[in-house]
């Protein structure tokens, strides 16, 4: 008896209490490499339960569902926020349609590092349990798995990408680049630009580029400014211009070392390295280090200038003060000299 059988899927049905409903027809690109005939044949064979998700924090620990013999969870709408953190440091990524997630593991936590992991539910979500009856049915069409496999590399891509944004020099660089990242997944062209529908706080997009607050909405402040990046009333970005690109010359850029083992592990003769000219005292900083120094002083500039325009307008209303106080004080006087001479 095959896991298409009727008999089986209305087992299922039964014993899980949920309607199942077409893979397929949830997710059409599933299907992209399938032939007509057997897209049909996939489309009534491959089911899943529906979950759905309410806005908040999610423990996906208590999901009946979370079972480490079960694939994942397969996002069908709605967006979530994978927050990792290390100490006081806050890292996210956002998931949406089309990813796959695990909030279980096989494996026990880490011992020698403390993470852990909170899952936050942006918008209404909806996810198809990819469970071990699933499972069985997918094995049938390896097109459809090649499609999740191809999901998985998508978003490794993703996150390699988020890695390298995170490390730019300049925080108004890195949320620009950031914000035309998520532009490519979730933006849309509109006559005044494209628009990322997303409610991002600027709490949150320091936790997705590596900034803390008040340098987000510092360089937020610079970016409207120049006319680049706009907050609409709904809390969504809308990008101007053209795309950013980073541009780095090529003699800048260092290959990752074939070697990452020690030599005395991979048995090789031990070589004294040469002493690095960035080690010594005299050395100059390089360009990077330059580069993040100016944008520092930019930044305490920027600072000051506000400072000193707020103790301006502070002498300003002191000063409007102090003339109303002498003109009551002279009322007063006035006042008092009428009555004395009555």
């Amino acid at each position: 008896m095959s896991p298409s059988d009727p008999t089986i899927l209305s087992v299922a049905r039964a014993v899980h209490g949920h309607p199942l409903q077409p893979l397929l027809d949830l997710d059409p690109d599933l299907g992209q490499l399938l032939d007509d005939e057997r897209l049909e044949a996939a489309r009534r064979e491959l089911t899943v339960r529906v979950t759905a998700l309410p806005v908040g924090e999610w423990d996906g620990s208590r999901l009946a569902a979370t079972d480490p013999e079960n694939v994942g969870l397969l996002v069908l709408d709605g967006v979530m926020a994978r927050e990792v953190v290390v100490g006081d440091t806050v890292s996210t990524e956002l998931l949406g349609p089309g990813d796959i997630v695990r909030p279980w593991q096989l494996t026990a936590d880490t011992e020698l590092l403390h993470v852990s992991v909170r899952w936050n539910v942006l918008g209404k979500m909806r996810m198809g349990v990819l469970d071990r009856r699933a499972a069985a049915m997918l094995g049938q069409y390896p097109e459809v798995n090649a499609v999740l496999i191809d999901r998985l590399s998508e978003r490794a891509q993703r996150l390699a990408v988020g890695q390298a944004i995170s490390q730019l020099h300049r925080v108004d660089v890195r949320l620009v680049s950031m914000l035309w990242h998520l532009a490519e997944r979730w933006g849309r062209v509109t006559g005044e630009g494209v628009v990322v529908p997303l409610a991002l706080s600027h709490r949150v997009l320091g936790q997705l580029v590596g900034a803390r607050r008040p340098t987000v909405s510092t360089a937020l402040a610079q970016l409207a400014r120049e006319n680049r990046v706009q907050r609409r009333r709904d809390g969504t970005w809308l990008l101007l211009g053209a795309p950013v690109g980073v541009d780095v010359e090529p003699a800048e850029v260092v290959r990752q070392r074939r070697r990452l083992m020690p030599a005395a592990a991979l048995g090789l003769e031990l070589v004294p390295d040469a002493p690095a000219a960035a080690e010594s005292p005299t050395s100059p900083p390089a360009r990077g280090e330059v580069i993040e120094m100016r944008e520092s002083l930019r930044m305490l500039r920027e600072d000051a200038h506000n400072r000193g325009r707020v103790l301006r307008e502070l002498c300003d209303q002191s000063a409007a003060l102090r003339e109303r106080t002498e003109a009551v004080r002279a009322s007063v006087a006035a006042a008092r000299a009428r009555r004395a001479a009555s």
